[in-house]
């Protein structure tokens, strides 16, 4: 007897820079003024671009391996919190956040669905918590992976795979696998890192042009607004043939 194995879509693992808030042009000249600080030289163009879906423990080695500094994992961090406190400060200046239109909408499918949902950043928690609690989202999020708590960086899948086991060790009856994730990214390393964890991924064009994003993710849209849930849901509820298992 053949028994098909159904996938429920389970949990929604969103990145953070460029699917929840534009802040990159705050980010690199945060980041120019650091390495200005350090008596070293600002970013390179190429440098700028590279930077796109890395954490920044990641990128900030880069660039000072790139000027010839080598650093202690302790001097690192501090550059990481100065960084993280000068965001913090920029944020306070505006009067309104730049936050991406969709994400109250995409909360309430969520919601509406009893799907967890998740947070998986190369950002500091500090600078994540200080959007959320701003933009009063955090109560929604079951899982935040933050840059803190992985030592990788996307295109890795770690931080996808921790938010995995963090949602399992909060709520064991869900027994959740990462097959039953969607990621939302807006890069392709972000792209690679939800596919490595073996999780369906939605690209989203906050950053880059929809062809190149749609080439690698399953599912591409300019715009948040247009993630039909529903639809993702059936998808992931369709008879997988190649995924069965046999009864005698």
């Amino acid at each position: 007897m053949v028994r098909y194995i159904y996938m429920a879509l389970k949990a929604i693992l969103l990145d953070f820079n460029g699917v929840i808030i534009k802040d990159e042009p705050i980010h690199l000249k945060l980041i120019d003024e650091i390495l200005l600080q350090e008596n070293l030289q600002p970013q390179k163009p190429l440098e700028r671009q590279m930077c796109l879906g890395r954490g920044d423990r990641v990128y900030f080695q880069e660039l000072l391996k790139n000027r010839g500094r080598v650093v202690t994992e302790e001097y690192l961090t501090k550059l990481l919190h100065r960084k993280a406190q000068a965001y913090v400060q920029e944020l306070e200046k505006l009067d309104k956040l730049p936050l991406y239109a969709g994400i109250e909408d995409l909360i309430f499918q969520v919601r509406s669905q009893n799907i967890k949902l998740g947070l998986v950043s190369g950002a500091l928690y500090q600078e994540i918590e200080f959007v959320l609690n701003r933009a009063q989202l955090k109560n929604y999020f079951h899982v935040i992976v933050a840059g803190d708590d992985v030592v990788t960086s996307k295109p890795q899948p770690e931080g996808y795979l921790l938010a995995v086991e963090t949602l399992n060790q909060a709520y064991p009856d869900l027994k959740l696998q990462s097959q039953e994730c969607l990621a939302i990214e807006d890069t392709p390393d972000g792209i690679q890192a939800g596919k490595r964890a073996q999780m369906q991924v939605l690209g989203v064009a906050n950053t880059y042009p929809f062809h190149m994003l749609q080439r690698q993710a399953n599912w591409t849209v300019d715009y948040l607004t247009e993630l039909e849930l529903e639809r993702v849901q059936e998808i992931f509820l369709q008879k997988d043939v190649n995924n069965i298992e046999t009864e005698c």
